[in-house]
């Protein structure tokens, strides 16, 4: 009997079964380790505009490729990229804008841009061809996001300050762990300046519990359901959750708008630890 336990083919098995564990075992370490991000952050890198698509007459979505199909920018959710570029006088430009894509997304990252008449950075895009570099740099933000740190999100955005709503809200929805609700009033002087549309009521129509959006615009179309004129302390009351020491209302839109939300906010309660100013 110990002569069979001793056998060269018990060994060889020996052998077989721990190559195989080992192997198993960086199998496991392979897939289970995140990727190293695309970024850095103390550096400009180059990356290729693979498409361009004009959404409207002055925003475009911009699809930029990673150096494999299997490269993730290596953004944190809610934070942003330092875009470079020059305006119609040859002057460098520095810019941040918020990606519309997560890190889920391999092989790429998409920009939304909204192209101003006479925005510096606008120029740049507006003059972007297919096959043409971006130099990025990256990831920059104070925002920082962990699955539950909060029961539920307030959120509210004006014209392109939906970018990082947008990321923030796929992250959450996309995760089947995370359970935290998104609420957003989106704000726009007209319909056709709503940006992301069809994806945010695509968000909404496929997680009608954990997220509502409701629109306002300035100058709205005849048959409009939804909120008119500017932001109000009472579509907060009616659109966010209500303070408490467990929700958090997030904001971004231009400077006079994120002034005057930060004033409706105080005066509604909500205390300098539930809010973030992107």
């Amino acid at each position: 009997m110990m002569e069979s336990l001793n056998s060269p083919s018990v060994e060889i098995v020996g052998i077989t079964v721990a190559v195989v564990a080992i192997a198993a075992g960086a199998a496991y370490l392979y897939l289970t380790k995140k990727p190293k991000g695309c970024l850095d952050p103390e550096n400009f890198k180059d990356f290729r505009l693979a498409e361009k698509k004009q959404l409207c007459h002055n925003v475009a979505k911009f699809r930029f490729a990673l150096p494999t199909p299997t490269s993730v920018l290596g953004l944190p959710i809610g934070q942003h990229i330092s875009c470079r570029g020059k305006d119609s006088l040859g002057e460098e430009v520095i810019k941040p804008y918020t990606p519309t894509t997560l890190d889920s997304d391999l092989g790429c990252f998409e920009l939304v841009i909204k192209m101003y008449p006479q925005g510096r950075m606008s120029h740049h895009f507006r003059e972007m061809r297919v096959g043409e570099y971006l130099s990025v740099k990256g990831p920059k933000g104070r925002f920082k996001y962990r699955p539950g740190q909060v029961r539920a999100f307030g959120m509210i955005a004006g014209g392109s300050g939906i970018t990082p709503m947008f990321q923030v809200t796929r992250a959450i929805l996309e995760n089947p762990k995370d359970e935290t609700k998104v609420y957003l009033i989106y704000a726009n002087v007209t319909y056709e300046d709503i940006l992301l549309k069809e994806e945010l009521d695509g968000l909404a129509s496929n997680y009608p519990t954990r997220f509502k959006v409701y629109y306002v615009l300035n100058q709205p179309p005849d048959q409009w359901n939804g909120g008119v004129g500017f932001v109000s302390k009472e579509m907060i009351q009616a659109h966010c959750p209500a303070p408490a020491p467990d929700i958090q209302v997030l904001r971004c839109g231009p400077p006079p708008m994120n002034k005057a939300m930060a004033a409706h906010l105080d005066d509604l309660g909500y205390t300098k630890e539930m809010q973030f100013q992107f």
